[in-house]
């Protein structure tokens, strides 16, 4: 199995990239999986950081992503989404009262990305941090890594049907 770092895929015989797996992060006093299903499809916006915008713009539209809810009593993979629209400027940072607001952004020069998102699948059961760190399989995740504290990262074909076995 080979990969492309260009588009953190992996790559098909031929050698064309392949469906990819994300995780995102969400607070749900903010914005949950119960809100994504509710509403079918929505914005993904307010990334303020390097790397997890690169992930952003990486993300192609069917991609699937584990839904995370951190910060809160019970931090964990709450659900699947799908990537419905690829990365596009994000609207929150050109908005002065929005808290993601970049007063250094500007209509021509934007540099934060959203994608929109769409529902697929809400868990009965969040499966807790401290759970997955327990799964020998998931050791290289990025989520149960020391010092990882991005918003959006990559999820690896074999990480993504350890978890989904899990549920």
């Amino acid at each position: 199995m080979s990969y492309n770092f260009f588009c953190l895929r992996e790559l098909s015989a031929s050698g064309a990239c392949t469906m990819a797996y994300w995780l995102m992060k969400s607070e749900p006093d903010e914005f949950s999986i119960s809100d994504l299903q509710r509403l079918g499809k929505a914005r993904w916006d307010g990334v303020r950081n390097y790397q997890a915008r690169n992930f952003l713009r990486a993300m192609a539209a069917g991609d699937e992503f584990f839904f995370y809810h951190s910060s809160c009593p019970e931090p964990g993979i709450a659900g699947i989404g799908k990537i419905a629209r690829v990365a596009y400027p994000d609207p929150t940072a050109l908005d002065p009262d929005s808290h993601y607001h970049d007063a250094k952004a500007t209509e021509e020069k934007n540099p934060w990305s959203a994608i929109d998102v769409e529902f697929v699948d809400i868990f009965k059961k969040v499966l807790g941090l401290g759970y997955l760190k327990q799964q020998s399989q998931l050791e290289q995740l990025p989520l149960v890594q020391k010092g990882s504290r991005l918003s959006v990262m990559p999820v690896t074909a074999e990480q993504w049907a350890a978890i989904l076995a899990l549920r």
